[in-house]
């Protein structure tokens, strides 16, 4: 069976940032720094060591610094190349995409998911794609995506990234219904969106990346309501687990930050500004002193 190579990726990104209020008034949630890069660049970077080549942007009003991020800015890089800031200069090329690379779909009604991963129907034809959300960050010796692509290559079909969690937070994701474990592969016959700690079939959490067939978005055609009463992207792919060998899942080797909430975005700023030669000895000596101060207070 040959497998298609993927080379398209969906970047959800429609969504307001409500819990980032008041900072995402008047700035998109994706443009949100972690040291000194935005969540949107983890994830294109991730995507492109993954061998994605067409990326596309489902967007909503107020996202328009979203497509100024990745275009050139002739006026800036001219004044760094006057002031021989050459390092700056290297800095900004990932951040700038070559015309046509990115395409931006609008989401105009907020209905999930899945509605916005079907809003890229058109763009996705039938291939298979990717989808990365962008609040979920992996900092990984080797990204995510590229791990999915390599274990997609001996599976095919419908690849979700996986975890295990707490039973008692399996409330908050998708869970899947193993019918084999073969270690950091999992066949699924089934999956789950948010259930009940007692109703999770498993403690195996979905997180924000996906390997999806053209089938996938045949489903989300169908418009159903799931949880939420949104249109679920978990469950257009639980419909394809029904057929053995379809949907699988994968232990990804890194750690995953959930960049949706403010605690999870700490968190990341603190694991990527340590993982920085840059900033680790003064910012590592900064945490230790504030530590002791901490314990000593006590």
């Amino acid at each position: 069976m040959r497998i298609k190579k993927v080379t398209k990726a969906i970047f959800p990104v429609a969504g307001m940032g409500t819990r980032f209020l008041p900072a995402t008034k008047s700035i998109p949630k994706e443009i949100m720094t972690l040291v000194d890069r935005p969540l949107i660049q983890y994830a294109i970077d991730e995507a492109r060591a993954a061998g994605i080549k067409e990326f596309i942007f489902v967007t909503a009003r107020g996202k328009s610094a979203l497509e100024d991020y990745f275009d050139h800015a002739p006026e800036l890089e001219s004044a760094l190349r006057k002031a021989g800031k050459e390092e700056l200069l290297e800095a900004l090329k990932d951040t700038n995409m070559d015309s046509g690379a990115i395409a931006y779909v609008r989401q105009n009604r907020a209905m999930g998911l899945g509605h916005a991963v079907w809003c890229a129907r058109r763009l996705i034809g039938n291939e298979p794609f990717a989808v990365l959300l962008p609040d979920d960050v992996i900092a990984a010796e080797k990204p995510c995506l590229q791990q999915m692509i390599e274990a997609y290559a001996q599976t095919g079909g419908n690849m979700v990234a996986a975890m295990e969690v707490a039973p008692s937070k399996t409330s908050s994701y998708g869970v899947l219904d193993v019918a084999d474990d073969m270690g950091s592969i999992v066949k699924v016959k089934g999956m789950v969106e948010k259930p009940k700690m007692e109703d999770a079939p498993s403690n195996l959490a979905v997180i924000g990346r996906y390997i999806l067939t053209p089938k996938v978005m045949t489903n989300l055609n169908k418009m159903k309501q799931g949880a939420g009463g949104e249109i679920q992207l978990t469950d257009a792919i639980a419909e394809e687990a029904l057929t053995p060998g379809k949907v699988f899942g994968f232990r990804f080797r890194g750690q995953r930050f959930d960049c949706g909430s403010k605690a999870g975005f700490l968190q990341a700023t603190v694991a990527f500004a340590l993982s920085r030669p840059d900033l680790r000895d003064e910012f590592g000596s900064y945490l230790h002193d504030l530590i002791a101060l901490q314990t000593a207070a006590q």
